[in-house]
């Protein structure tokens, strides 16, 4: 390439973003600060940034792992169904007192195919305790076990078409990426209420002391407050929109420290007891599945789960006829 192709190329104008880019960019504005586009720059420096957390939020939904059938029949089939649940019946429990497969249910679009999918979610929990186990030919008693289980289950975005679902949750991802830097934003705001406060009630204080005291103990309070006053003006600045336009850019160039998956591989019997030398027989599994960490720093397993609508509707309807029966009693 010749020298002035490449000063051609360099004064070209850079193409407009694309259209999933500027909707994202209206999102940063939505739901992150509105005085973000006020500063100089905004489409132009966050193009970049906004489409590196695109890909990002890509690739982490393309890792999830399914889909896979939760139902009774899957339940007794399935070793990481089986240890998600206690009960075959709680997953009826879970599907009849979702709200968002009542909404789900209630739409029109709902009957487009006898399947729906939805992005599933359980917290995973330990717990010791003292039981039996075999080891070699005896029997044990009171052996110190790891019992492993699951709870909070949760579905979201149900849909019959599952791009739809895996494109809404892509947006889910980027919406929570940009919640985090929200409250990264509100707790500037709240220091630097703080030390506004901090600052003033410094001053009055300083305002009862002149003349009354000695010089020493006036000078460290007018030290205190100088403290105050460049920690109060630093952050301050880093509210204004340049600044928080340049930290936004640098958050997003980084998604993974604020939302990532792990994997996690287990081995459990069918009792959810953790067995560190598995046996060879049906009862003891590895299970091998992707923890989500998120804004509250709460991991969650996730997968994509399909599950039938007949089912889902009978369970809500299960759930309901128990709340009546409730009320009545």
């Amino acid at each position: 390439m010749s020298l002035f192709s490449t000063v051609v190329d360099f004064l070209k104008p850079a193409p407009p973003p694309s259209p999933q880019v500027l909707k994202a960019l209206d999102r940063v504005a939505e739901l992150v600060d509105p005085l973000l586009k006020s500063a100089s720059g905004f489409e132009r420096h966050l193009t970049l940034p906004v489409e590196h957390a695109l890909g990002y939020c890509e690739g982490l939904v393309a890792a999830l792992p399914g889909p896979i059938d939760i139902n009774r029949q899957s339940f007794a089939s399935d070793p990481l169904v089986h240890a998600l649940f206690a009960t075959a019946e709680d997953i009826d429990q879970m599907l009849g007192r979702s709200q968002a497969i009542r909404d789900f249910l209630a739409e029109p679009q709902s009957w487009e195919n006898e399947y729906f999918h939805a992005l599933f979610a359980a917290r995973r929990q330990e717990k010791k305790q003292l039981g039996m186990a075999q080891q070699g030919d005896l029997i044990q008693s009171d052996v110190p076990q790891t019992v492993v289980y699951f709870c909070d289950h949760t579905l979201i975005e149900p849909g019959c078409n599952q791009q739809a679902v895996l494109e809404n949750l892509r947006g889910n991802a980027l919406a929570s990426l940009l919640r985090t830097f929200h409250e990264h934003v509100d707790a500037l705001r709240s220091e630097r209420a703080g030390l506004r406060a901090d600052a003033s009630v410094e001053r009055a204080h300083l305002t009862v002391l002149r003349g009354k005291t000695d010089g020493d103990e006036y000078a460290v309070h007018t030290r205190h407050l100088a403290d105050l006053d460049t920690k109060l003006r630093e952050t301050a600045e880093s509210l204004m929109p340049d600044q928080l336009l340049q930290a936004l850019c640098d958050f997003l160039q980084a998604p993974e420290a604020s939302l990532c998956l792990a994997p996690v591989s287990i081995t459990v019997d069918r009792l959810g007891v953790v067995s560190d030398h598995p046996a060879d027989d049906d009862n003891v599994h590895t299970l091998n599945f992707p923890e989500l960490r998120g804004r509250d720093q709460r991991q969650y397993m996730v997968m994509l789960a399909r599950i039938r609508r007949d089912e889902a509707q009978a369970a809500v309807d299960i759930v309901r006829d128990q709340q009546r029966r409730f009320m009545l009693i």
